[in-house]
């Protein structure tokens, strides 16, 4: 398989291209040769996640470059555009492809505080990383002050106490305590494709959810495509790679910088299409895809689901679709799960002692849909009617007008009700237009909004008067609002 460096301006089409291989030795021997043994940096910047009143996890990554490899190899498009399966292989070592970030042995350390200039900053202790771990490590910070902005410093360098030191800034915003009435606002976006982004920098999304300023953000799974944007990650190696090339990009670099997150998985980044425990693609296994993506995500160790209140008005479930599935083409029933029991027991107890005005489910697959007839994979399938009526149901019944549903997974916008629970379910919508598609079109029948683009979704949860009120924005790619729903209660 020929291969090519395309321009900036050429690579929104390179899924549709392929060329002669022009590697310059000269320009990735340049770049290789950055790292020293005194120096690691941190090209991929910094993340944090699972923030609550009083904690948060720090991201960081150690790495041999100053930057991710611009001038690396590139191998175009997706899978679909090759036909009859003939992919092109990697011919190169993943450190000579675009947008790789070798990783380096080394240490670092975070310093961290309520003032931008950190004078008063607290420092935990050096914390050594290396291959094992992907050189990635996760600060947990659990003495923070509810409703506050943190400032922090990632230092890092190849031998403790030398120079030269690197630093990587950024901050967060801690969550209000559970009796606050301050106005909250966060982003979601899901389906980012790599040979889809609409910017050689990364997703037009970014900026534009950067630009709202929000509390926190949700990244609801599908963040990179294992198995349909190339190269096929048939190995952990070319896994890691994928993340390397997506979260290096410089938007997604700056805004994760800014944000707090909280991050889900779906089946394009823990293994395949609609993959479940036990597969394989190559040598990369389910069980692999599950120990990345919790290296790659800054989460809590051991906790793939979870709720976090934000406010006396709001609080959030963010829950987990691939760990405790049952196969797809296992016959409908009682025993035929996605979210497994432990978690629909955590689920119901959870919500039913919540006391927050409004409770918003983010899933990474929908509840609701309507989804193709094809399809198999989600609670909207037939294949899974027996425990999506089960939790329809159980909603209906408990919280009637008080919860909502906004999913990732599917690659159009979609304001849906439930024609027989009432179930209000918002689909984000794929991170660029390009990406967007596959939907069975629009339904009367449950449909309030459809829209087959890309772009994100913002909430806002703001006190008017004696009534608490929530609203929800479907944006395009740049930022815009496309549709609009808004509903309120007293307090």
């Amino acid at each position: 398989m020929n291969l090519t460096h395309p321009s900036p301006e050429s690579r929104r089409s390179f899924v549709r291209k392929s060329a002669s291989l022009a590697l310059s030795a000269a320009s990735v021997s340049d770049w290789l040769f950055q790292a020293t043994e005194t120096a690691a940096y941190q090209a991929m910047g910094t993340r944090v996640g699972d923030v609550t009143d009083h904690s948060a996890i720090v991201w960081t990554r150690l790495t041999a470059n100053k930057t991710r490899n611009n001038a690396g190899v590139v191998i175009p498009g997706r899978a679909q555009n090759y036909k009859d399966g003939n992919l092109p292989e990697v011919k190169v070592p993943v450190e000579q492809l675009e947008g790789a970030c070798p990783g380096a042995s080394g240490f670092v350390r975070l310093r961290y505080g309520t003032d931008a200039a950190l004078v008063k900053a607290k420092t935990t202790d050096w914390a050594s990383v290396a291959e094992s771990t992907d050189f990635i490590h996760q600060f947990s910070l659990n003495d923070l002050k509810p409703g506050t902005t943190y400032y922090y410093a990632s230092e890092s360098t190849a031998q403790k106490g030398k120079q030269p030191i690197t630093t990587a800034n950024g901050k967060f915003r801690t969550a209000p305590l559970p009796d606050s009435t301050r106005e909250v606002r966060f982003c979601l976006m899901t389906c980012q494709g790599y040979p889809d982004r609409d910017h050689k920098d990364g997703h037009n999304i970014y900026p534009a959810m950067q630009a709202l300023n929000p509390d926190f953000a949700c990244l609801t799974g599908d963040l990179v495509y294992y198995d349909n944007d190339m190269p096929r990650a048939y190995t952990p190696r070319l896994a890691r790679y994928h993340w390397e090339r997506m979260f290096s990009l410089p938007r997604l670099v700056e805004f994760n910088r800014h944000v707090g997150t909280y991050w889900l998985k779906d089946d394009h980044d823990t293994l395949d299409n609609d993959s479940s425990p036990g597969g394989t693609m190559g040598e990369f296994t389910f069980a692999e895809g599950q120990r990345i993506f919790h290296q790659q995500a800054p989460m809590t160790a051991g906790l793939s689901y979870r709720t976090v209140r934000w406010g006396k008005d709001l609080q959030i479930w963010l829950t987990d679709g691939r760990d405790f599935r049952s196969d797809n083409d296992m016959p409908d029933g009682p025993d035929k799960t996605i979210w497994g029991n432990e978690q629909k027991a955590w689920f119901r107890k959870t919500v039913s002692e919540s006391t927050a005005t409004w409770k918003i489910l983010i899933s990474p697959t929908p509840l609701v849909g309507p989804d193709r007839g094809k399809k198999n994979d989600n609670h909207a399938n037939t294949g899974f009617t027996h425990e999506g009526d089960e939790i329809r149901n159980w909603l209906k019944a408990n919280v009637p007008d008080n919860f909502f549903v906004i999913c990732g997974d599917r690659h159009w916008q979609y304001h849906s009700v439930h024609p027989k629970t009432g179930l209000h379910e918002f689909s984000i919508g794929p991170a660029s237009d390009e990406h967007a598609s596959g939907s069975p079109g629009e339904d009367k029948a449950y449909h309030h909004f459809h829209l087959v683009k890309g772009g994100f979704m913002s909430v806002d949860v703001k006190r008017l008067g004696g009534k608490s009120q929530i609203t929800f924005h479907h944006h395009d790619v740049m930022g815009k609002i496309v549709y609009e729903w808004q509903t309120e209660r007293s307090v």
